[in-house]
């Protein structure tokens, strides 16, 4: 099993929105950047857990977590001329852009912040977030990583 971290703003789609979907499984939609969408696309296989983390918001930080609900698929709204991640080089006959469902699995306790995630970076080692100039919203997580990060809950 592989482990993830995936960031959205709660503006855009939160913990609170998967949660309420139904079968509380949604895609998630609407990345372009070719690193992320080769973890998604390539990477990511059913029942892998996903750490929920909340960016752009007073406390950004880790939520919840999800689990892959169904592997990378190309993603359907790029070829939507009056979607706001159109990409009109992607077409169905050559996707540029794939998706991945997520399934709620719970909220944690509380948020584990960016700030204290920060304060464990000797322990976190390599964590992809905690990269300097880190922008990707799909990164992946060691078994060591997550086991360490639950341990903060």
């Amino acid at each position: 099993m592989n482990h993830w971290l995936m960031k959205s703003e709660p503006g855009e789609f939160s913990i609170d929105a998967l949660e309420a979907m139904p079968e509380r499984t949604e895609h998630w939609d609407g990345v372009r950047n070719y690193q992320a969408r080769n973890m998604m696309r390539d990477q990511m296989q059913l029942g892998d857990r996903v750490f929920f983390y909340h960016s752009n918001t007073e406390v950004p930080g880790i939520v919840g977590i999800a689990e892959i609900a169904r592997t990378g698929y190309p993603d359907f709204l790029a070829w939507e001329p009056t979607d706001k991640h159109y990409a009109p080089k992607s077409t169905p006959d050559k996707p540029i852009w794939y998706m991945v469902d997520i399934r709620f699995v719970r909220r944690l306790q509380r948020t584990i912040s960016l700030s204290e995630l920060k304060e464990h970076a000797d322990a976190l080692g390599d964590f992809p977030l905690l990269r300097r100039g880190n922008r990707l919203s799909v990164m992946p997580v060691s078994a060591a990583q997550w086991d360490y990060i639950l341990g903060l809950e």
